[in-house]
């Protein structure tokens, strides 16, 4: 390389000449050809799918329910006061009419005893005041003044039975008593419960059922039902009655059936109805159905490119939903890289899977 300070003796032109030429000799030296980079274009989706192709499926629905006494009812009395007697039997059977709790009443039976009093006497002055009235001693409205202090006193009477009867408190129906929750001596209200009352000699379940189910449901069908998570088997119960009205938040119907067998009132059951015979049916992963607002789709891999098909869906299985609706025996369902997935968009498939593997 040439440099300027070697060229002491060179003319000023000459001078700069050379230094213009070893200038551009550097540049072209460093500079180098920058390649433009190929546009590669989008990347096809990775999918993996399933080949639609029928199932046997078992047409048994289950429920939750819960056990309930024939008749229960909390024990309350109907009036304020003092507990002077009682008669709980804790866990012990009794018959309807016995005598459960009595209330004090002794003013409401010095109150009885002061108007029999005054009923006797008005009474008197009644009969007094006919005998009067048939030889026109007495005028019609002096009689008709005695005859109604008789009436009014007659209804004080009753009146004031009514109030000591309701001072008594009797069981209401046959059944066994529960806990008791009062002592004797204790002041209570007609909030207070005493004790409650179970008929637990007939039960019956109540359980709730999607909507969509109802067509199974009729008065005298049996169902199976499992009490104790199968230790003792499954016992039978016959449905006879139901709401006639929906759940409007969970769309589900209640039901109630009679228990053949024994059980505790408000245990846990598992309930099984029969929806008809098994039968085949198209099965796919519930995780390759897009809910939308209105309907369910899935993609469908067709001549390589994406296909979002509706579909119509019915039982459920865990991890599998039956498609009743919308597929074709032999379709490929994508189900892994469904969010990837476009309409019309081009798909690679990597491998084709089992229904057993995407359940398990």
């Amino acid at each position: 390389m040439i440099s300027i300070f070697n060229l002491p003796k060179l003319q000023p032109l000459k001078l700069i000449y050379v230094f213009g030429t070893s200038l551009l000799f550097l540049v072209a030296c460093k500079s180098k050809k920058v390649e433009p980079k190929q546009n590669s274009g989008p990347q096809n989706a990775v999918v993996d799918v399933i080949i639609a192709g029928t199932q046997q499926i078992s047409n048994i629905v289950e429920a939750n329910g819960n056990v309930l006494a024939n008749e229960y009812a909390e024990l309350k009395p109907e009036v304020s006061g003092r507990v002077v007697a009682l008669n709980v039997s804790e866990g012990g059977f009794v018959s309807k009419g016995t005598v459960i709790a009595r209330i004090n009443d002794a003013d409401l039976q010095a109150q009885i005893a002061k108007t029999k009093v005054q009923l006797h006497l008005a009474e008197i002055t009644e009969q007094r005041n006919r005998k009067l009235l048939n030889i026109s001693g007495i005028n019609q409205n002096d009689y008709d003044v005695a005859l109604n202090q008789v009436n009014t006193l007659k209804a004080d009477l009753a009146y004031t039975q009514t109030l000591i009867d309701k001072t008594v408190l009797k069981a209401p129906f046959d059944g066994v008593l529960g806990l008791r929750l009062i002592s004797p001596g204790a002041y209570i209200t007609p909030a207070t419960i005493i004790t409650s009352i179970q008929q637990v000699n007939k039960l019956k379940i109540d359980f709730t059922l999607p909507e969509n189910y109802s067509y199974l449901i009729y008065r005298g069908k049996t169902i199976q039902v499992d009490i104790d998570g199968g230790r003792t088997g499954k016992k039978k119960a016959t449905i006879y009655a139901t709401e006639p009205l929906v759940n409007t938040a969970t769309r589900n119907l209640k039901v109630r059936a009679y228990l053949d067998g024994k059980a505790n009132p408000g245990a846990f059951v598992k309930v099984y109805i029969d929806a008809g015979e098994n039968s085949k049916s198209i099965m796919i992963p519930a995780n390759a159905v897009i809910p939308e607002a209105r309907n369910k789709k899935v993609i469908v891999v067709k001549n390589g490119k994406a296909t979002f098909v509706d579909i119509v869906t019915g039982l459920r299985n865990i991890g599998s939903v039956e498609v009743t609706k919308g597929l074709q025996i032999g379709d490929s369902v994508v189900v892994t890289g469904v969010l990837f997935a476009r309409p019309g968009a081009s798909l690679k498939v990597r491998s084709v899977k089992k229904m057993e593997d995407m359940t398990n």
